[in-house]
């Protein structure tokens, strides 16, 4: 029996409202014991003495392009990616080639998945080829091993759609992922519709676009008492309709990106592609609603939205697709914006990161419970260092934190009772 100690480690733990000094042992894949000075012989000792333990973060909200768009990334290396900044549990969006929308693609990724170094937990589509005509066959994406469903990077725009989709759901318990964007606001837009996208005379994205859908399907989950969990909100207004429709007991959860509370669209003024993505990074004001929305429980997760493009497709400003990579950066970012300034505590970072994501899923990690899967990320909050590009696990190096100089660094991740990730000197860019 193979066994790992955790010794001296400061433990976070929401599930269990735990924050104090304890060990943990590993016995197989099972949290055997967590308790104070656990003695005996173990296989393998990892030093914790001033470092920080929490179960194993979950990104519910990836793109791996696995399977159809290897190039960018596929299901190893993004899992390799995630790894590395803690994350031991991911969500990929169902907008593949071919799409997530028939069981066969659901085996591929699950079998695949077998040998990475992060659990995956499949979405499927709520539309055939995310055509947003048909639904998919809901039943069989279940049993062949969807956890929840979304048409991720393209809305449900028929209403009528949408509603036969949340009413489906309800006997799974689980909520549906609604990217929020009427199209038909956004036409060509390309960034925020403002005073940058004046500047640089180019075709604005309306914060109404993101905010009129949220409210459509808030509305829908309240009529038919679904559940709905809204995507990377980025605007004011959302937060505003997301925050009151929690206040009147609707069925909503809702998560945000650390691009959208760290950057603003004024960053666009580089003409860096790696600025661009969807939503766009909107202004001060959004920025700062975002922050709000994280203290003030509006926002129960913060995920990456990781999407990798090779460096070709980023290069040109105007015509690049949209999208960063964020697994290997999140949990740092999130800690030196969020947690350093005291806009918020480690123990709600962990909260984000890995207790709710996994409670809105219903996803069977993110805790350090006796007798649960040993997920684990153990890192150091200080510890400073550079966020360099050139030394990601990613196939893809389309982030716009390049050269960040960061707080919190994750020194090993534990996935499954197994040892993934063992930071080195060399990976700090120091």
């Amino acid at each position: 029996m193979k066994s790992i100690l955790i010794k001296g480690g400061t433990v976070i733990d929401p599930s269990q409202e735990i924050n104090k000094k304890l060990d943990i042992l590993i016995q197989d894949n099972i949290i055997k014991e967590l308790s104070e000075d656990i003695k005996g012989n173990f296989d393998k000792i990892i030093n914790a003495e001033n470092l920080y333990i929490s179960p194993g973060f979950i990104d519910i909200h990836v793109h791996l392009r696995d399977p159809g768009l290897t190039y960018k990334e596929d299901i190893i290396s993004g899992c390799n990616a995630a790894s590395a900044g803690g994350i031991t549990s991911l969500l990929p969006m169902p907008n593949s080639l071919p799409p997530c929308d028939n069981p066969e693609t659901v085996k591929y990724i699950m079998d695949k998945a077998k040998s990475a170094t992060a659990r995956i937990f499949p979405v499927g589509c709520i539309t055939q080829n995310l055509g947003g005509k048909d639904l998919t066959n809901f039943d069989e994406l279940k049993d062949a091993g969807a956890i929840t469903f979304s048409d991720d990077g393209r809305p449900v725009f028929n209403i009528d759609l949408m509603e036969k989709a949340l009413e489906m759901t309800k006997k799974y318990n689980i909520p549906i992922t609604s990217h929020c964007e009427d199209l038909t606001i956004v036409k060509k837009g390309i960034i925020n519709n403002g005073e940058i996208s004046k500047i640089l005379n180019l075709q604005g994205m309306d914060r109404t676009s993101e905010d009129s859908i949220t409210q459509r399907e808030i509305d829908l989950a309240d009529k038919l008492n679904s559940m709905i969990h809204i995507a990377h909100v980025s605007t004011v207004g959302s937060k505003k309709i997301i925050e009151t429709a929690k206040n009147k007991g609707v069925k909503v959860t809702a998560e945000t990106c650390p691009h959208y509370f760290i950057l603003t669209d004024k960053e666009l003024l580089k003409k860096d592609a790696n600025y661009r993505m969807n939503p766009p990074l909107r202004e001060e004001k959004d920025r700062l609603s975002i922050i709000e929305g994280l203290k003030d429980g509006t926002f129960d997760c913060i995920v990456t939205d990781h999407a990798p493009h090779s460096i070709k497709e980023k290069e040109n400003f105007e015509t690049a697709p949209n999208g960063i990579i964020g697994l290997e950066s999140s949990f740092a970012l999130s800690y030196t914006y969020l947690v350093e300034p005291n806009h918020i505590s480690l123990y709600k970072l962990v909260e984000l990161m890995s207790t709710n994501p996994a409670k809105i899923m219903k996803l069977p990690v993110g805790t350090l419970k006796k007798g649960s899967l040993a997920d684990i990320a153990i890192f150091d909050i200080n510890k400073s260092w550079i966020f360099d590009k050139n030394k990601l696990k990613s196939k893809s190096k389309n982030t716009p934190f390049d050269r960040y100089s960061l707080s919190a660094k994750v020194l090993y991740t534990i996935m499954n009772g197994n040892l993934v990730y063992q930071n080195s000197h060399d990976e700090e860019g120091e």
